[in-house]
């Protein structure tokens, strides 16, 4: 199960729950107006490294100076409010967790280190995974302070960024839809991008299979002979049917990557035969592809919203710690043994080095593309509920199912457009990262950390607090800027020069 398998998933429980408060936080957000703050009669109680209540802010180090708060007043605990009908534990939390990190991602990781050589790829790919999840940290305790403030059980991804604005000072309240509206606009962008990557994949490894049976073919071919098939499942409503084809495609993944991995650790070459550091010109690729590889912001509010003891997500050997350490370790193994099989050839797909002559390389190409072209339903449904059941369902009055079918049939040829356009993975993959997740993945969590508790420090407390903070958006912006940018530079010096 891929992150947008995971995240349609779980968005499915949210749906069918009567309560309406059983797992609002989907990433993609419901229209329940946050209304105004709701603040307590002085601010909240300091929260420090030792002594959090419940240990849910022990990653965050926050404390007021501008008041104390009555403790004779009783304090709103939203996890106490929470009413999920099926919680999950632990364990089953964590096993989500990893089933939503291990993507197609991982699968460029070897190109990824081609861009930045072994050494550097080692270091960058363990800083971004503490990056990510220290940001993730971030996002889960500012989003429990907001949920206290206006005493909600939980909120969505877009509905926290939005409360956030609403708490910080005058001109960021005025900003507060606007917010809300652009962190809706990168996750279906986002999404639309993924869906993008999954017809290249597809396509991709079909051709790299059928060119060896016929005459070698454009990949654009191959992405016109899937496109009814794309349109057709797209246009499934209900994704209960699509569950045994998704089942289906885990069994299919799990098998592949295991395949792969024999592949990769057969006959290695000497490490000296690779570089260390590679050109500059190639680190903003690298960040890209990392940050889209390891990122699974999408995710991360509905599974703590679900957890029998949310408590337990953001501790120190809890859900997130426990999900990233060994998942940014395998990213790193998969990386650099990649990259030291393959070298300079490594592709956007480390399935596309496999042996094109042999039966087994081939079936791991084939059932790869069947998953992913399953997953890719998945993907594209985030982006339909989005722009349809919070912007236009509201706006169309007759015929609603049919243009229903439009609005599904469009977002497919959106995708596919962009494919034909740009059929080369690595950039796409890098393109995407870049521009989505460093502002959904990273500066976003630290912009609402610093609105939310903008006016909590004095003097040194608040330079290093807001030093913290703008440390992560300026890298944020960096990657966004100089990513976004060498990516676009790239295709356009490959694909239309």
């Amino acid at each position: 199960m891929t992150r947008d398998q995971l995240t349609m998933s779980l968005h499915k429980n949210v749906k069918s729950e009567k309560t309406g408060v059983d797992n609002p936080a989907m990433v993609m957000g419901s229209k329940t107006s946050i209304g105004p703050s709701e603040l307590y009669s002085a601010p909240a109680p300091p929260y420090s490294e030792k002594g959090t209540p419940n240990d849910v802010l022990q990653n965050v180090y926050v404390m007021p100076t501008n008041g104390i708060k009555n403790f004779k007043e009783e304090e709103y605990n939203p996890y106490e409010h929470r009413e999920v009908k099926h919680p999950t534990s632990f364990w089953e939390t964590l096993i989500h967790m990893w089933k939503a990190s291990l993507g197609t991602g991982i699968l460029a990781m070897p190109n990824a280190f081609h861009n930045a050589g072994w050494a550097v790829g080692i270091i960058g790919t363990i800083v971004i995974g503490f990056l990510c999840a220290y940001c993730i940290h971030i996002l889960i305790n500012t989003q429990y302070e907001l949920c206290k403030r206006k005493k909600v059980p939980s909120m969505t991804y877009p509905s926290s960024v939005e409360a956030a604005f609403q708490e910080g000072p005058n001109f960021a309240k005025k900003l507060a839809p606007y917010a809300r509206m652009a962190c809706n606009v990168l996750l279906v962008v986002y999404q639309i991008g993924s869906c993008c990557i999954y017809v290249v994949f597809v396509a991709s490894n079909i051709k790299h299979v059928a060119d060896y049976y016929i005459s070698d073919v454009d990949v654009r071919v191959y992405m016109v002979i899937l496109l009814i098939p794309l349109i057709l499942i797209n246009w499934v409503r209900n994704l209960k049917y699509l569950a045994p084809f998704s089942s289906v495609a885990n069994v299919f993944t799990v098998v592949s990557f295991a395949i792969t991995a024999y592949y990769v650790f057969s006959d290695l070459p000497p490490l000296s035969e690779r570089s260390a550091v590679a050109s500059f010109k190639g680190m903003p690729l690298f960040f890209g592809t990392v940050l889209f590889a390891m990122e699974a912001i999408g995710v991360v509010m509905p599974l703590e919203n679900e957890m029998k003891d949310p408590k337990l997500f953001g501790s120190p050997l809890g859900v997130l710690n426990c999900a990233l350490m060994p998942i940014t370790i395998l990213y790193t193994v998969v990386g650099f043994f990649g990259y030291l099989k393959f070298g300079h050839k490594a592709e956007g797909s480390i399935t596309l080095n496999l042996p094109s002559d042999e039966i087994l390389a081939q079936s791991v190409k084939l059932m790869l593309a069947i998953s992913i072209f399953i997953t890719h339903a998945l993907a594209c449904y985030v982006a339909f509920d989005i722009a349809w059941n919070q912007y236009m369902s509201q706006k169309i009055e007759g015929k609603r199912l049919f243009w229903e079918y439009v609005v599904r049939t469009v977002l497919v040829l959106v995708t596919f457009g962009f494919a034909v356009a740009i059929p080369n993975l690595e950039l796409f993959i890098s393109l995407v990262g870049a521009l989505c997740l460093s502002t959904t993945g990273l500066s976003m969590p630290a912009v609402m950390q610093m609105l939310t508790y903008w006016d909590y420090y004095k003097g040194l407390g608040f330079f290093l607090f807001f030093s913290k903070n703008l440390t992560i958006i300026l890298i944020s912006f960096l990657g966004f800027i100089i990513g976004g940018s060498t990516s676009v530079h790239e295709i356009i010096q490959k694909f239309f020069y």
